[in-house]
């Protein structure tokens, strides 16, 4: 009888380590496939305050590191915003997300925590925010959006002083009716592809 009971205890043993490996296992993987298709990224919100948007992964995990070397080509001449064409960090799976906005989806949920909202001024990285001047800081007034005015009016094809200007007007003229407008604008916007980065 002490044998059996024993051996009962043994068992019960093996089959709870197995199910403990096999659990460490999968929330591993589960961590592994979050790095390769989730992006975190600390952007400045309302009056400067620091939240973390999220994004589908578009870049090569070194895109960060790879910047200063690619600062000589940015489009944005005066430097406080950053695009290239043909950008060499994306991932080919990331430049089909990038031209029609797809791994900006997970800021749904951004929305969802009070963060952003649908419609607002594109929330910047801390970098930027550090090289703005006070009239530049006019557009961390109201809460961050998905898209705005410059997202429907040539999105990464115009400058920064273009978006402060944009977004400055939208802060004067916010109302339900502009909301609906632009949400109406943004998605034959985002489907042609037009001003993609």
């Amino acid at each position: 009888m002490q044998a059996e009971f024993d051996k009962l205890v043994q068992d019960l043993d093996d089959a709870a380590l197995v199910a403990l490996h096999h659990s460490v296992a999968s929330e591993a993987e589960g961590r592994r496939l979050k790095t390769a298709f989730q992006f975190e990224q600390i952007r400045v919100g309302k009056y400067g305050c620091h939240f973390k948007m999220y994004k589908f992964r578009s870049m090569r995990p070194d895109a960060e590191k790879q910047l200063e070397k690619l600062l000589a080509q940015n489009h944005h001449k005066e430097g406080i915003t950053f695009k290239i064409k043909d950008d060499p960090r994306l991932t080919r799976v990331g430049k089909w997300l990038r031209k029609f906005s797809f791994d900006e989806l997970p800021q749904f949920y951004n929305v969802f925590k009070g963060d952003m909202s649908l419609v607002g001024p594109r929330p910047p990285v801390p970098r930027e925010v550090a090289l703005y001047t006070l009239a530049d800081r006019r557009r961390l007034a109201i809460k961050p959006g998905i898209t705005c005015f410059w997202q429907i009016g040539g999105r990464a094809e115009i400058d920064f002083s273009g978006q402060v200007d944009l977004d400055v007007q939208y802060i004067e003229q916010q109302s339900l009716f502009t909301d609906i407008k632009i949400l109406a604008r943004t998605v034959p916007a985002v489907l042609s592809g037009k001003g993609a980065c």
